[in-house]
Formats: C-alpha cells, structure tokens, sequence
C-alpha cells in the first residue's frame, strides 16, 4: 500500500502545474525597458531607452550595460539572443530611426546590419529560427505589409515581394511593445499578430517568410488595441494576447487560441487586463504566462483560463528554451525574475 501511494504522490507532483513567484533585480539603470530574451537561467539580454542593451551572466543578480557607438538617442524596443554570445537589436521610430545591430562576441562590439531608409516604415519587432534566419516586421505603407527576412546571419535583409503578402487593412500594423508579436517555430513557420486597425489579426508563412496567408481573431482592435504578443507551442497550438494599451486594467477580448497553426482562433477569457506579452512555460504545452504593466496571469490549460499572479508588471517577459527562470523588465529599469517552486 505504501508503494502505490509513494507511486501515486509521484505521479501527482508530476502532473501538478508550475507555480511561480516574482523576485526583484536591480539593474542599475532608469532606461524604460521594452526588450528582454533569456538565453538560460544565467544569461540574459534586455534593451530599452537611450541605446541601453544590457547582459546577465548570474541570473539576473548583476547586470552590465553595454555600449553601441551613435545610438544614444535610440529606443532598442526588440533584442533576441542566439545563445550566450549571438544576439540581435532593434531600434524602433520612423525612417532611420529603425535599425539593426548584431553581437557575436557578447555585446563587446556591434555591427550595424540594417537601416530603414523608407521614411514611412517604422519596424516593430522581429524573431529568429537561429542564428542564420530571421525575420523583421514594419507597420504597413501605403496599404502594403514591410517584412524583411534574412538567411545568411543579417548581412542582407531582403523584403517580401508584396505579391506574397495579403494587403494591409487601413492603419494597420504592429505594436512596438515587447518584441513579441512575431514568433517563428521550426522548421519555417512563422506568425506575426497585428492591430491599430478595424481588426486583429495574424499573418502566417510555413515556408520561412517567402509567402504569406492572414486570418482574423476575435481579439478587440482599434487605435490602441489589437494583439501585442504571440506565441506557439508547436506548429500547429498558440495564442495571441493584447488588448488596449491606453486601458491597461480593462478585461475585455484580450487572448485568443489556435490548434490548426493560426488558419482560425478561439477566444479565451480570463486574463486580469491588457497584457503585453505571452510565453510558453518551457517543456509544457500546457503552462502559459502572459505579462502586462498592470500584472501576470497564468494559465495551466493552454490558454483557456487564466488565475492572476501576485506581483509587478513589466512590459516584456521571457524564458529560454531550456530552463526554469523567466526574466520581465519594465518602466526605469525595472527587472525580476519569474522562478518556479
């Protein structure tokens, strides 16, 4: 009897979903930070105000502020890290003021790959299948999606035809909020989520970017509002988040589920009010957390309802591939970790 009950309280905490408590950092700047990407427990990056780009080795208990020449003056609201060494910046704004850099050697020095020289475009976020391939989203100009994709590690940023891309609703785009409104998965799939328009909705590729598809979700859209994070499981299960950024507290449409890769979503309820960015827990395609300026909720069934976490809000959030600990950054240089016990 003893045995089956070991076996049973094993087979319990096994399946028991995560539990996680905020620990505050300090990372020694005011910068308001938008961008953050865990690469492990220990190393992470985040980007913010000002040109700041900063870098943990010890899980977040230090944090050193790195230095790109001449960007001073600009607002890096996207970074994603490779791995320890590799990372990529994005700047945000109009025209030039949108640019990306590259590290290969941990932020000691940078390369300038990208500067927008379109001064209706105005880049957003961007993502990466490794360290070769990405992709980069714009708002629309002149009723027409701005999607650059790169294969050879960001020394040539190539745009998509606008023959392979559906047209842009009017105003429609993509909030520079977190980084996070585009994701890709292997081996080429990839699902970018807009808003500011009559409608939300997510534009998808499964051939690395070269041909592109749109499906509308039922998350609230306007101005303000539309979807501000996405994420995936898998190619085929994930969620989109968001709201209205000028009524952060406000519950209304504000997350929304796929299990056929994004072709049609379903709207959840339950999220405490506008978040800002969404993630896998990772190694489970049940665990969700969705991070906002307001709060964090979390979900333990894909998405389908969500219980508020106590704590602080950031404006982004991430966990690495591998790991336990997810970092959230937020106004003046605000930072915790998200630990699981």
């Amino acid at each position: 009897m003893r045995t089956t009950l070991t076996v049973l309280l094993m087979a319990f905490l096994i399946q028991a979903p995560a539990r996680f408590r905020w620990s505050p950092l300090s990372t020694g700047v005011g910068a308001r930070l938008r961008g953050v990407s865990a690469v492990s427990d220990r190393v992470a990056w985040a980007s913010g105000t000002n040109g700041t780009i900063l870098r943990t080795t010890d899980g977040g208990d230090t944090w050193r502020q790195l230095s790109i020449a001449g960007t001073e003056k600009l607002d890096f609201r996207d970074i994603d890290a490779v791995d320890d060494n590799i990372a990529y910046a994005l700047s945000i704004g109009p025209g030039e003021l949108s640019r990306i850099y590259k590290t290969s050697d941990a932020g000691i020095t940078w390369i300038e790959q990208f500067v927008n020289r379109d001064p209706k475009a105005f880049f957003d976020a961007m993502a990466f299948w490794d360290a070769d391939r990405g992709v980069a989203v714009s708002d629309a100009v002149d009723g027409q999606f701005v999607i650059l994709t790169t294969g050879d590690g960001g020394r040539s940023w190539v745009r998509v035809p606008a023959t392979a891309l559906p047209p842009a609703l009017p105003n429609e785009g993509f909030f520079a909020a977190s980084g996070t409104n585009v994701t890709v998965a292997a081996p080429s799939h990839v699902w970018a989520g807009t808003g500011a328009a009559g409608e939300a909705r997510v534009l998808r590729s499964t051939d690395g970017g070269r041909t592109w598809t749109v499906s509308k979700t039922p998350l609230n859209a306007g101005p303000s509002a539309g979807i501000f994070s996405i994420a995936f499981s898998d190619a085929q299960h994930g969620i989109v988040v968001g709201g209205d950024y000028k009524a952060e507290t406000v519950a209304g449409n504000n997350a929304a589920i796929t299990a056929d890769g994004g072709t049609t979503w379903t709207a959840t309820k339950g999220l405490s009010g506008f978040r800002s960015v969404v993630a896998y827990v990772p190694g489970s395609a049940a665990s969700v957390v969705a991070v906002g300026p307001s709060g964090t909720d979390v979900s333990t069934d894909s998405g389908r309802t969500w219980t508020p976490l106590p704590g602080p809000g950031f404006h982004a959030f991430s966990f690495p591939r591998r790991g336990t600990v997810g970092f959230g950054v937020g106004e003046k240089g605000s930072a915790a970790r998200l630990v699981r016990h």
